[in-house]
């Protein structure tokens, strides 16, 4: 073992999470700590790790970015012809990490994931920056390529095509909600005894509130 590995350990000592003070429900509680991470001005508070895994259980896990949450679920946008596109259209499951360090907290969605709307997608695209909005033209994404130079040519290409035109989005490209069936909201503890709260729903649409142990 690589002790010089094994010795790093940070002591969290910056806050408490009890039951008494989380709201009943996931979506609310985590608006609560969005909130807070964006006031304690962290680096893309939405950067998030997306974890699929295809039919027979092959995993996979990335760092994408959230563009927004409501009771519709957890949203990203992706090419639908993507190597996680394709696990998803294969199992319609996933599992979203945060993890905001400076807070020391952590919150892990489990979920089941459905595309957006045509009109969710389109208004997302428009707001784009001109640049982002012809790499989803020009990158055929998870392909393989036979260099930068090619991905440069075609990007240099379409910035030609489209200049003074709208650029319309692909209709390869979109979004997915995740709506979580399972949230679990982490804050780090003294002595590893950290802080768990999980919401588990219900039939009835009501979540369960329970303490993990750490």
């Amino acid at each position: 073992m690589d002790r010089r590995i094994a010795d790093l350990r940070q002591e969290y000592t910056a806050q408490s999470l009890h039951e008494s003070d989380v709201a009943s429900n996931p979506i609310s509680q985590f608006e609560k700590w969005w909130q807070q991470a964006v006031a304690s001005e962290i680096k893309e508070p939405n950067a998030m790790i997306l974890a699929t895994a295809s039919a027979d259980g092959v995993p996979s896990a990335r760092v994408m970015l959230l563009k927004g949450f409501s009771n519709a679920g957890f949203l990203f946008f992706t090419n639908y012809k993507s190597f996680k596109a394709m696990q998803l259209d294969e199992n319609p499951k996933a599992s979203l990490v945060f993890f905001w360090g400076e807070l020391e907290r952590q919150v892990r969605i489990v979920g089941l994931v459905s595309k957006a709307d045509n009109a969710t997608n389109d208004d997302y695209f428009q707001s784009r920056p001109m640049g982002s909005r012809i790499g989803a033209w020009a990158s055929p994404q998870s392909s393989v390529v036979e260099s930068r130079e090619w991905l440069d040519a075609q990007f240099d290409k379409l910035t030609e095509e489209y200049k003074n035109k709208e650029v319309v989005r692909p209709p390869h490209w979109g979004g997915y909600y995740v709506q979580p069936v399972l949230v679990e909201f982490w804050q780090g503890r003294p002595g590893r005894l950290h802080d768990r709260i999980q919401y588990t729903l219900q039939q009835d649409g009501t979540w369960k509130v329970e303490r993990l142990a750490p």
